[in-house]
C-alpha cells in the first residue's frame, strides 16, 4: 500500500522557499519580494498555493490585469511563482502556464561627461562623490554599490569584487587609477572620522555597522542632479547607463561591455547602440558617397 501524500504546511512553504533562495544566493530584495508575490497569490486562491491548479495561476493572471497591475509588477510575481512552482514545490507544469507580458522598452537617460562632471562636482560631501564615482566609473548597479565593502577593493589587480551582484551573481568591475584614488581619499577620510574598518562597509549608513541605503544612494543622485542644474531626470541607474553608453561610443567592443556590467543577455547591452549618439555621428551615410561620385562626374575635366 503506497504512502499517502502529505501536504506541508504553510509555514514549512515558506521556509523551504527561504533556504532554496539562500542556497541560490538570492539578494534580501529579491527574497522579499518573491515571498510576498507567491503571498500574494495565496491570499487570492485562499488556500496553499502548492494546491493551485492550472486554473488558478490562469484565473489570477486575468484577474492581476483586469485590476490594472502594471506590467513590471506583473512579471515580478511571474518570475516569484516559476521559481516557487519550478523549485519549491516540483510542480513545473504550472510554471509553464505563466505568462509573461510584453512591456515596451524605453530607451535608457544617459547624461553626457560634461553633465556627469557637473553631477560629481555637486555632491556635498566626499562619501557621496566617491559612492557616485562608483556607480559611473565601474558602472555598478545601486544595490550593488550600497554592498560594496573596503575588502572588494584589489588594487593589485585593480578590480572591484563585486559578491552581490543581481541574482547573486559574482563578478569583477573595472577600477581605474582616478577612481582608485577617490576611494583612497575617501578611505582616509573616513578612518579619520571612525567609521571605516578594513573589515567594514565602503560606504556606511547613518550607523557604521550598516550599509548606505539605496533609498539614499537615489537621494544623493536627485538632490546632486538639481543643484548641478540638470534638466534630465537622473537617478542611480543613469550613471550605469551613462559608463555603458560611454565606454560604447569610445570603441569599446559591445561582448566586453556585457561583461563588466554583469548582463547575462547580450541583447540587454545592445540596447546601448540605441543611444550611442557619438556612434551614429561617426558613421559615413551611404548617401554621402552616392552624392560624391555624382559631383565626381558633373565636375568639367581638366
Amino acid at each position: 500500500m503506497s504512502k499517502p501524500i502529505v501536504t506541508p504546511a504553510p509555514i514549512d512553504l515558506r521556509q523551504r522557499m527561504i533556504e532554496d533562495m539562500e542556497m541560490r544566493r538570492f539578494s534580501r530584495a529579491t527574497q522579499r519580494n518573491y515571498l510576498r508575490d507567491v503571498g500574494r497569490f495565496a491570499r487570492f486562491l485562499g488556500r496553499s498555493p502548492d494546491t493551485a491548479t492550472a486554473d488558478d495561476v490562469r484565473r489570477f493572471q486575468i484577474e492581476q490585469r483586469e485590476a490594472g497591475t502594471p506590467v513590471p509588477t506583473m512579471n515580478s510575481i511571474v518570475s516569484a511563482l516559476r521559481f516557487f512552482f519550478t523549485i519549491t514545490v516540483d510542480r513545473p507544469e504550472l510554471a509553464r502556464k505563466l505568462v509573461r507580458a510584453k512591456q515596451p522598452r524605453h530607451l535608457p537617460v544617459v547624461l553626457s561627461q560634461d553633465e556627469i562632471a557637473r553631477l560629481l562636482d555637486a555632491t556635498t560631501c566626499l562619501k557621496h562623490r566617491a559612492a557616485l564615482s562608483v556607480a559611473y566609473g565601474a558602472g555598478l548597479r545601486v544595490a550593488e554599490v550600497a554592498a560594496l565593502k573596503v575588502s572588494d577593493i584589489d588594487s593589485e589587480r585593480m578590480l572591484l569584487r563585486v559578491e552581490r551582484g543581481k541574482g547573486g551573481q559574482y563578478r569583477n568591475a573595472m577600477l581605474s587609477h582616478d577612481l582608485l584614488a577617490v576611494l583612497r581619499a575617501w578611505w582616509k577620510a573616513g578612518h579619520q572620522q571612525g567609521i571605516m574598518h578594513k573589515t567594514g562597509w565602503l560606504f556606511p549608513g547613518e550607523h557604521p555597522t550598516k550599509p548606505i541605503s539605496t533609498r539614499q544612494l537615489h537621494r544623493v543622485v536627485v538632490e546632486a542632479a538639481r543643484a548641478a542644474g540638470l534638466s534630465k531626470h537622473a537617478g542611480p541607474h543613469t550613471l550605469r547607463h551613462s559608463f555603458a553608453t560611454h565606454l560604447l561610443e569610445d570603441g569599446v567592443d559591445i561582448r566586453v561591455i556585457q561583461v563588466l556590467l554583469g548582463h547575462s543577455k547580450l541583447e540587454n547591452t545592445a540596447l546601448y547602440t540605441k543611444v550611442a549618439t557619438r556612434t551614429v555621428r561617426a558613421v559615413t551615410s551611404p548617401l554621402d558617397k552616392v552624392m560624391a561620385l555624382m559631383e565626381a562626374k558633373a565636375a568639367p575635366n581638366p
